[in-house]
This record gives C-alpha cells, sequence and structure tokens, in this order.
C-alpha cells in the first residue's frame, strides 16, 4: 500500500477546445444577420484572441458568443481576461482577450495557506504553477478538493495527477 496519496492543483485549458470555440465564433460572426457585413475578425493567437470589430456593440455580442460556445465545451469563464478597447484604424475596434494559464504565486500562495489552516494531516507545496498536495488518507484528498472548489479563486482550477 502507498505511504502517500497527491494530487495537483493546476490551471489549464483543453487549448483544442478553444480552437473548436473559436471557430465557431468566427462562423456564427459571418451568418449571423446583425454581424455579417461588420468584417468582424477573431483570431487566436499562442496567448490571447484579438477581435476587430465595427462598434461596440457588435463587440458585445462577439464576447455573448464567445462565453456561450466556451461554456458549452467547458471551458471556464475565468481563462479570459478581457483587455481594454482599442480604437484602431478606419473607424474600427480592437480588443486583445489575453488567455490565463497557471497559478501565479500570491494564488498559490493563498490556496496553500488555506489547506494548511483547514487541514493538518495535509501538505501542501508549490511547484513552479501549480501546487502539489499530499496526505496519507485519500478522504484527506478528497476534502481538500472540496474546500478549494468552494474557494473563489479568479483563475479556472484543475485537480490532476491524483494517486
Amino acid at each position: 500500500m502507498a505511504s502517500n496519496f497527491s494530487f495537483d492543483i493546476v490551471s489549464d485549458f483543453d487549448r483544442q477546445e478553444l480552437v473548436n470555440a473559436i471557430d465557431q465564433v468566427v462562423r456564427d460572426t459571418k451568418s449571423r444577420y446583425d454581424l455579417k457585413d461588420t468584417q468582424t475578425t477573431v483570431e487566436l493567437g499562442e496567448t490571447a484572441i484579438t477581435i476587430n470589430t465595427d462598434s461596440d456593440m457588435t463587440l458585445q455580442a462577439i464576447h455573448g458568443i464567445l462565453r456561450e460556445k466556451a461554456a458549452k465545451r467547458n471551458l471556464s469563464q475565468k481563462i479570459f481576461d478581457f483587455g481594454k478597447v482599442e480604437s484602431a484604424s478606419g473607424n474600427r475596434l480592437r480588443q486583445e482577450i489575453t488567455l490565463k494559464k497557471g497559478i501565479s504565486q500570491d494564488i498559490a500562495k493563498e490556496i496553500s495557506k488555506l489547506i494548511r489552516d483547514e487541514f493538518k494531516k495535509v501538505q501542501a507545496s508549490i511547484q513552479g504553477d501549480a501546487v502539489r498536495v499530499t496526505a496519507k488518507a485519500k478522504d484527506d484528498l478528497q476534502a481538500v478538493i472540496q474546500k478549494v472548489k468552494e474557494g473563489d479563486f479568479p483563475v479556472a482550477l484543475q485537480f490532476t495527477n491524483y494517486r
């Protein structure tokens, strides 16, 4: 029998699901009556999504479609960090939506402090942009997962490498 059980708390998203969601957003903007004449572009980069459109109303509509398509594909809304809207050439608007991935040091410290304060038999250690949680009993780990899920953190959290 293993002496310690562990899992990692990470903040990540399925890139392929995001690619599919963006593809659906592009298809919707080309087919929707109120959006098809706006020459709106939605481009997925390595770390951000860039939206280029003609008005604030259209931009809000694209936000709604993006949120809806992401939710249908089980992508958390917390991965999107909407940047400020900038003016682009020809009376157009551009907005960059940064994709959040990884847990910052501050949030990792907050998570490990929560675990230390609530659970005496569990150890939490920060490893890069993840938090490793170890305990002698699987029940303790299940309780930690429940407690962390109840916490309201500004990033999407997943629990991986459960063993």
